[in-house]
């Protein structure tokens, strides 16, 4: 190798004065890198901050986790209390409170007055045993719940006194006992790890619970029994020991790492879609690195040449320019960090406590370095094409690629290096994810992606050469420009089709959300879910329902509640259960029992058994649940009832439809079982819109135990939650959607010069400056309309992955949704490539000519 001058030199020397000649270089400035800083930025600065803040909320979550719990341990049943000589055992341990939760419906003391199902706690002077219960007005909570003058003290959440029409001081009636609203309830220490919730808050004493009424064999009330240990006691321990005392206790004992699992699963997922979001940006923005970098070197091409002409080698220019775009890139990381953190502590600020939970904030290292290395890898693996090219072409074609542009290879090493690259951003993205299944059909999702907009820019471009020449000028003019040497059009489709299809993939995902409470009710849905029904209150029950007009149909079951101890003598916690039915195995589940199949029920596999069976215990079980599991007839489940644990075996499996919203168990046994123990009934109504208040209120006046569910009020309460959702993903795409701007605009940016060359020598020869704008924007409108239709199918398919797999939710295609978007990409394509070509248009012919 030798230097300019032609003597020998060395690889260090080669390297400083590749350096000495790339600072020169950018001693001019950084015009032509304000997309390439932009984009790695931009992705760099999405992946730190979502990282930042899902590790301040979970780390809140762990600081919190006494609070949000409620103790150190708590230990849930239902149905039942603990023991007398369990309740002494633990109260040998540590100091006790217990809170006793059921629905149940309030209504003013007035006759006639409107009924309103409320969330009911019933708590003990213990509680809460950390953290505290926020009043308006502030007050001693055992105060205001304790009994004054004969009644009995609540505080209530603001949103019952609008649905009753009172004020505090008056009275409400919940089962047959009134409570004085005392104060309002602005918060509970333990809310956050509630859940849905499908009605207002009332808290009352426990002691009161049982005036109420409500408390019947089989009434579906949650009892949670919360621990604080003394100074320096091992929760982790005591759990043990309870779990080796007392096997067969039926009760779910949670720490305080699972204190909101609920909660740590959806910012866990939303974690994840906002990360792949992110990568999203960042490998579109990777291909604006790709467009700025080779614009900016087509503008260096007579610099280049010179170099070689002058002795440079290839491998000294190939450094000079991987010197400037290394040193930029890390301007550009450096600057995503930066907004990254910044963001991140704004949003942790604005958050606070909003949650219920105070989110840590603080400087977390490990997001910032993973953001980091995806900046990094993402600025190499597409920096480098560019740069192998500019380096093999020889002196001679570069001189001329003005007017005969030469493509080269990028040669074996850097494509080796790309291939790393490829993998390195694959590996990162599959092995830093929590679902690294999703990841890696991401991975794949992008793979694809990238290949079939390639493929489908060539093919574009193949097409447009084998076409017949129209005569009309302008439009011959906009088929020579998709195939001519040099033409963009690969880039632009592979650069318009991926910002396109995250547009597309949004504007599903978004339609979808909306539908789930919207559109989603079918026709033949309960309006109404009855809870609590007595065993001898059925026969009234069932008489009250249908004496009101407008009834169209009543069902009616039994139901209590356990929970699976193991399957085929295997516990849960030993078995790989796939999270689609994780579900089905926390805590305890609603059981019932029948002598027939449910109606419109589909045997998968096995046969019911006959009405009249007594032998020992069947199950038919969720045919998706047999699936997962790889169980079905024949396979044995035990279920902890009461804190006894049954073996039955599985008859058969079942298909469940669950979005039809009526009656449905994952698992129904046979008669035998499940007929002896305490049990309540559920019922489901289907009544005209206008009678669901009658058939309420009907219910409700005369079985005071009994509870109602509006299924509407329950899908609105469902929406809430979603349409958080919904805003993180628009939120997000509006990063897609810069991120996509970004990408086009470098791509017509990396064309303009040459564009200006062909508008003037066009001009000179005589063409009007209308007839080249319609041709550009001919080119232009045939690129947007062929991408849009693959970006459309492609952008469906993404987000029927995202709904179903990340959000396990149903996906509809939504065809005006993508129709919608797609033009509208279609009409920015034309904007900017008409901005693109009108300031190619309004440059003078002269100073091009002259080479000024």
């Amino acid at each position: 190798m030798t230097d300019l001058a032609g003597t020998p030199s060395q690889a260090p020397t080669s390297w400083r004065l590749a350096l000495r000649l790339a600072r020169r270089e950018l001693r001019t400035g950084t015009k032509g890198f304000r997309i390439f800083l932009a984009c790695i930025a931009l992705g760099v600065a999405t992946i730190a901050a979502v990282g930042s803040i899902s590790e301040a909320m979970l780390a809140g979550l762990r600081e919190d986790g006494r609070v949000l719990l409620g103790g150190d341990l708590d230990l849930h049943l239902h149905h039942r209390e603990i023991t007398a000589e369990q309740r002494a055992w633990l109260e040998a341990r540590a100091t006790i409170s217990e809170v006793a939760a059921m629905r149940a419906m309030a209504q003013p003391t007035t006759e006639d007055a409107a009924r309103r199902l409320v969330e009911l706690r019933a708590v003990d002077d213990a509680y809460p045993l950390y953290g505290a219960a926020v009043l308006d007005p502030a007050a001693d909570l055992r105060t205001v719940l304790g009994r004054r003058d004969g009644v009995w003290g609540a505080a209530v959440e603001a949103s019952l006194l609008e649905r009753l029409g009172v004020a505090l001081g008056e009275r409400i009636e919940i089962g047959e006992l009134p409570y004085e609203l005392r104060v309002l309830l602005v918060r509970e220490p333990d809310g956050v790890a509630r859940g849905l919730r499908f009605g207002p808050t009332v808290l009352v004493a426990r002691d009161s619970l049982g005036e109420t009424g409500l408390v019947q064999p089989g009434s579906l009330i949650h009892f949670s029994y919360r621990l604080r240990l003394p100074e320096g006691g091992d929760a982790v321990a005591l759990r043990r020991e309870l779990e080796d005392r007392y096997p067969e206790a039926g009760w779910r004992i949670r720490d305080t790492r699972e204190a909101a699992p609920g909660v740590r699963r959806l910012l866990e997922r939303l974690t994840l879609y906002l990360t792949l979001v992110g990568l999203t940006a960042l490998l579109i923005g990777g291909l604006g690195v790709g467009n700025a970098v080779r614009a900016y070197l087509d503008g260096k091409v007579a610099t280049i040449a010179t170099l070689k002409c002058l002795g440079a080698p290839r491998r000294l220019v190939f450094k000079i320019y991987l010197v400037q775009i290394a040193g930029l890139a890390l301007v550009g990381i450096a600057a995503g960090l930066i907004v990254g953190e910044a963001a991140s502590s704004a949003v942790t600020w604005i958050l606070g406590d909003r949650f219920g939970w105070q989110a840590a904030g603080g400087f977390y290292v490990l997001p910032l370095l993973l953001a980091a290395l995806f900046g990094a890898v993402v600025a190499v693996t597409f920096t480098l094409p560019p740069l192998g090219r500019a380096g093999q072409v020889s002196p001679a074609a570069l001189f001329r690629s003005v007017i005969a542009p030469q493509q080269a290879r990028i040669g074996r090493t850097a494509t080796a290096a790309v291939v790393l690259g490829v993998l390195a951003l694959a590996g990162l993205a599959i092995w830093t994810a929590n679902d690294h299944w999703l990841a890696f059909l991401f991975v794949c999702w992008a793979a694809l992606s990238f290949l079939i907009f390639r493929l489908a820019g060539w093919a574009v471009m193949a097409l447009a050469r084998r076409l017949p020449r129209p005569r009309r000028p302008g439009l011959r003019l906009a088929l020579a420009n998709l195939h001519r040497p040099g033409a963009p059009t690969a880039a632009v489709v592979l650069s318009l089709g991926l910002g396109l299809t995250v547009l597309i993939a949004i504007a599903q995902i978004e339609g979808n959300l909306a539908r789930q409470t919207r559109d989603r009710l079918p026709e033949n849905a309960p309006a109404l879910y009855f809870l609590d029904i007595q065993p001898h209150q059925a026969a009234a029950f069932d008489q009250t329902v249908e004496q009101v007009p407008g009834v169209q149909g009543l069902r009616r079951v039994p139901m209590l509640r356990g929970r699976i101890a193991a399957v085929n003598g295997t516990p849960p916690d030993e078995l790989d259960i796939p999270p689609e039915i994780a579900w089905v195995f926390r805590g305890d589940r609603g059981l019932t029992w029948s002598r027939t199949p449910p109606p419109g029920a589909q045997l998968a596999a096995g046969t019911w058994w006959q009405p009249d069976y007594a032998g020992p215990p069947l199950v038919s079980l969720d045919a998706e649940v047999g699936h997962l599991l790889d169980i079905g007839p024949g396979d044995r489940l035990t279920i902890n009832l009461l804190g006894r644990n049954f073996e039955a075996e599985i008859a058969n499996l079942r298909i469940i439809d669950w979005t039809t919203l009526g009656i449905n168990f994952v698992m129904v046994f046979s008669p035998g079982l499940l007929e002896t123990p305490p049990q309540t009934q559920i019922a489901a109504v289907r009544v005209d819109p206008e009678a669901e208040t009658a058939v309420e209120q009907a219910v409700t006046g005369r079985f005071a135990n009994i509870s109602a569910i509006r299924v509407r009020e329950a899908l609105a309460a469902v929406a809430v939650l979603i349409g958080h959702i919904a805003t993180a993903v628009r939120v997000t795409g509006a990063i897609g959607i810069v991120a996509g701007l970004l990408v086009l605009a470098g791509a017509v940016a990396a064309g303009h010069e040459r564009r200006v060359y062909e508008s003037v020598v066009l001009k000179v020869l005589g063409a009007r400056r209308r007839t080249l704008m319609r041709a550009y924007l001919v080119e232009y409108g045939l690129l947007g309309l062929v991408t849009a239709a693959i970006a459309a199918v492609i952008g469906c398919l993404a987000a029927g992955l995202v709904m179903t797999e990340v959000m396990e939710m149903p996906f509809t295609l939504l065809p005006g949704a993508a129709a919608g978007t797609a033009l509208v990409g279609v009409a920015v394509t034309l904007a900017l490539g008409f901005a693109g070509t009108w300031r190619a248009l309004s440059r003078k012919s002269s100073p091009l000519l002259r080479n000024e």
